[in-house]
């Protein structure tokens, strides 16, 4: 190719041969086409990226509810130090069998399923908790009263000597 020739018949320049959008006032070419870029597909690519996060969170799935399931054991286990056999045993029993229930759930992957299981054992179990700290604090309510009761009768007696 010469470098006498026309821009318009150059193969480098722009194939219309008519003129240039650019410059279309001036009838010249400015140069070979623009290649394309990423710039230019900006949005489309926004929506691609969007498109793949909200798929790899929908395919996600919710973590297994171990923090449920160690809340509901160490609440039954509370339960149990505080004697909650003798004072709310029925309580207790229905507890330790929602925990097994929750514990059976998540062994099949059913996570949605043994997270509830496990946070009603939970409240099943702080309830048969409260109940049994109540009753301890109750018995130990009537020794106290007994025991006054005992000493005013004492002083009674020495009163009347």
């Amino acid at each position: 190719m010469s470098m006498y020739q026309s821009p318009m018949s150059r193969p480098d320049r722009c194939a219309s041969g008519v003129g240039c959008r650019q410059w279309p006032s001036t009838g010249k070419c400015h140069g070979p086409p623009m290649a394309s870029s990423f710039a230019q597909f900006r949005g489309t690519l926004q929506a691609l990226a969007c498109g793949c996060v909200l798929a790899l969170t929908s395919c996600a799935s919710t973590p297994p509810p171990t923090g449920d399931i160690n809340a509901a054991q160490q609440a039954v286990a509370r339960a149990s130090d505080a004697d909650a056999e003798h004072y709310a045993g029925e309580e207790l029993a229905r507890a330790q069998r929602l925990l097994a229930m929750a514990q059976a759930a998540l062994s099949e992957r059913r996570e949605a399923e043994a997270g509830d299981l496990a946070r009603r054992a939970a409240a099943l179990a702080d309830l048969a908790h409260a109940r049994s700290r109540e009753a301890a604090t109750l018995s130990e309510l009537e020794q106290r009263q007994a025991e006054i009761t005992r000493l005013r009768r004492s002083l009674q007696m020495e009163d009347a000597r």
